[in-house]
């Protein structure tokens, strides 16, 4: 193969990346009223929404008084979970301690969450990285307890 052909192919390969990052960054669906009106009434001092279409369900990421939140309702506008970002210095004693114990102390804590949810529990979720291909987040219960853990992108 020449040259020129290489060249072409590799401007091709390029464009093609560019296009399917463009395509899985689109909005996919519309954000059906039901949705937006059930955020709006739990949530009216929201400030900076912006949605995502994550197919199973619809996660609004706003602000509310400086703080980051993000909530997630299904296709019917039913509240799924909140997440509101922590510092981690915010976390209870027991969570630090549950976290301690675990076989993550030496992954660097990158983010730290409580998470609401609708079944009215409550969790922390600790996202922590050994290495920029190795992200984990951790879930522990109010009580320091590990529940799960999930691999991230």
């Amino acid at each position: 193969m020449n040259i020129i052909m290489k060249k072409i192919l590799t401007a091709l390969f390029l464009a093609g990346m560019l296009l399917i990052s463009a395509v899985t960054n689109a909005q996919l669906r519309k954000i059906p009223a039901e949705v937006t009106d059930a955020f709006k009434d739990k949530y009216p001092s929201a400030a900076g929404v912006e949605w995502k279409d994550k197919l199973s369900v619809f996660q609004a990421n706003f602000l509310m008084s400086g703080v980051k939140y993000e909530a997630r309702f299904n296709t019917k506008g039913e509240w799924q979970e909140t997440l509101k970002e922590l510092d981690k210095d915010k976390l209870p004693d027991a969570v630090n301690d549950g976290f301690s114990k675990s076989k993550y102390t030496e992954w660097e804590v990158k983010e730290v969450s409580f998470v609401e949810k609708k079944d009215e529990s409550e969790q922390y979720r600790i996202l922590v990285r050994k290495s920029d291909l190795e992200k984990k987040f951790l879930f522990f219960d109010k009580n320091g307890k590990l529940l799960r853990d999930s691999i991230t992108l």
